[in-house]
């Protein structure tokens, strides 16, 4: 889902991470707020007034982004479910699950405690509203308090909406869930009213564009199209962890990799490995001992003219935990690990010794194969 992070702070033991999408989002709030709401709003005031007041409502926004979804975390946490961090990113934030809610009371509450809080915000705005207003603050200041009991209102309502992967989509599927006992058909359910509920907000984008309001209709169509990517995504991934859990490494390897000996030169490796075989990593193997791993990146480090010199003893790299796993790894682990590495090959290894190669490729057939078995007739 994310392109790349940056972690601005801890707060309760979650690291609050911000995508660099993020960015975007802020610089457009605090534009279309200066320039747009608050004017509207406020008439009167000078241009520098509606820009402070614009920082202050994208900076408002990104802490009840993160309220919202601490709240989601604090939730998890007292269930026993790992969160991994909260991240923020161009179409608000996520708290990162690492596992499935056990049960549908366990997703019920994890799911209305970001609505819930979002609400809380509001009133406590309000408040801050009436206040100001009873004081004779500032216009400026008054005007930063409805508008964040405005936003969170805002929240909690479009949070609320039955549609999964939205909070109100969570509560749909526990309901479902509690009602038929099965999981996976309440995800299938849920899934499709979010990806339908995302397909209306394309259609309205489109109608908003051609009714002049282009920026407008922009953003609800690219929010149409992440909920309905969000919607089918999380029900495939669903189906993946049904599908392999229980499963081992052992079961997918293939159990006589290719493999590079240690005295090979660099021209042989290219000629007979890397062009015959086409990958960009090989296990360097000697006497079925595991001794390092080398790579494409490494030949080219090497100038073309020296590759009969050298031997991948001299470049090969020890191998690390990044691509290797044991046989009785579980499956999902490590197609998480190809996940985060960005790679497609992980080396299975029993101590020192190379037992076998697992393949994204392998996961996926198997995947396939699996799905279309178990696939109810009609």
């Amino acid at each position: 889902m994310f392109s790349k992070t940056i972690t601005i702070f801890k707060l309760f033991g979650f690291e609050v991470k911000i995508d660099l999408s993020w960015l975007i989002l802020a610089v457009l709030i605090t534009w279309s707020l200066a320039e747009g709401l608050f004017p509207s709003l406020f008439s009167g005031l000078p241009a520098a007034t509606y820009w402070w007041m614009g920082v202050a409502g994208a900076v408002g926004l990104l802490f009840s982004i993160v309220f919202h979804e601490l709240s989601h975390s604090l939730v998890a946490r007292r269930f026993g479910l790992p969160i991994k961090g909260i991240t923020l990113f161009i179409f608000g934030g996520v708290a990162e699950m690492s596992e499935q809610p056990a049960s549908p009371p366990v997703e019920f509450w994890m799911a209305i405690a970001g609505p819930l809080s979002s609400l809380f915000l509001a009133l406590v705005f309000y408040g801050g509203y009436l206040a100001g207003m009873q004081a004779e603050l500032p216009v400026s200041v008054v005007g930063i308090a409805y508008y964040m009991f405005y936003l969170n209102i805002l929240l909690a309502a479009f949070n609320l909406v039955p549609a999964f992967p939205l909070d109100g989509g969570r509560v749909l599927r526990a309901a479902l869930w509690k009602w038929k006992h099965n999981i996976r058909w309440a995800t299938r359910i849920s899934s499709r009213v979010g990806s339908a509920f995302g397909v209306v907000l394309i259609i309205l984008g489109v109608f908003d564009v051609l009714q002049g309001n282009f920026i407008g209709g922009m953003w609800w169509f690219l929010i149409g199209l992440f909920l309905r990517g969000a919607a089918n995504t999380s029900y495939r991934q669903l189906l993946v962890k049904q599908m392999l859990e229980g499963e081992t490494i052992s079961h997918f390897m293939n159990d006589s990799p290719v493999t590079v000996p240690p005295l090979t030169t660099l021209t042989e490796l290219v000629d007979n490995y890397i062009y015959k075989h086409h990958y960009k990593m090989f296990p360097v193997v000697d006497d079925s001992r595991l001794v390092g791993c080398v790579t494409t990146r490494q030949v080219r480090e090497v100038p073309r003219e020296e590759w009969d010199r050298h031997t991948v003893a001299e470049i090969s790299g020890q191998c690390s935990r990044n691509n290797t796993v044991s046989p009785d790894s579980d499956a999902l682990n490590a197609m998480a690990l190809m996940s985060e590495e960005g790679k497609s090959r992980l080396m299975v290894v029993d101590h020192d010794r190379l037992v076998g190669i697992v393949t994204l490729k392998d996961l996926m057939r198997f995947l396939s194969i699996k799905m279309d078995l178990e696939q109810p007739a009609g």
